[in-house]
C-alpha cells in the first residue's frame, strides 16, 4: 500500500518564509563568526597559544561553508547544520566554566538559531524547488 504524497504549500506561502529564514540564518552565521573573533581576539586567555592557530582551527569550518552560505543554496545550509552542531557543543562546555560562561551562553544560542533557521530554510527552499518544477 502505498502512501499518499504530502501537498506542498504554496509559493505564496514559502516566499517569505525562505526570505526570513534565510537572512536570519545569514545573520546567525556573521554573528557566530564575529563572536568567536572578538572572544579569540580580545577576551580568551590561550595560555601562550597563537592567537592566528586558534582562530584559523576555530573558524575553517565556518569559512568553508561561508560561499554557499552567502549564495543561498540549500545544501550549504544544510551542512551548516551538522557543521554548527561542534560550535553548540563548544559553547555548553564554556557555559560551565565560570570565566567563560558568558561566551558559552552567547555561542549556544547563537549555534542553536543558526541550526534551526538553517534547517527550515533547507526544507522551505527544497519544497519551494519542487513546487517550481510543477510538483
Amino acid at each position: 500500500m502505498a502512501r499518499a504524497k504530502k501537498p506542498l504549500p504554496s509559493l505564496d506561502w514559502l516566499e517569505p518564509r525562505l526570505k526570513l529564514s534565510r537572512a536570519l540564518s545569514l545573520l546567525s552565521f556573521v554573528a557566530l563568526t564575529a563572536l568567536l573573533l572578538v572572544w579569540n581576539l580580545a577576551f580568551a586567555d590561550l595560555h601562550g597559544a597563537r592567537i592566528g592557530v586558534v582562530l584559523a582551527i576555530q573558524l575553517l569550518p565556518l569559512a568553508l561553508l561561508a560561499p554557499g552560505m552567502l549564495m543561498g543554496n540549500a545544501r550549504a545550509h544544510a551542512w551548516c547544520c551538522f557543521v554548527v552542531n561542534i560550535y553548540f557543543i563548544q559553547g555548553v562546555l564554556a557555559a560551565i566554566d565560570p570565566a567563560r560562561a558568558l561566551f558559552g551562553v552567547l555561542e549556544a544560542l547563537i549555534s542553536f538559531n543558526l541550526f534551526c533557521t538553517a534547517l527550515l530554510y533547507t526544507r522551505w527552499r527544497f519544497q519551494y524547488d519542487r513546487k517550481m518544477a510543477g510538483e
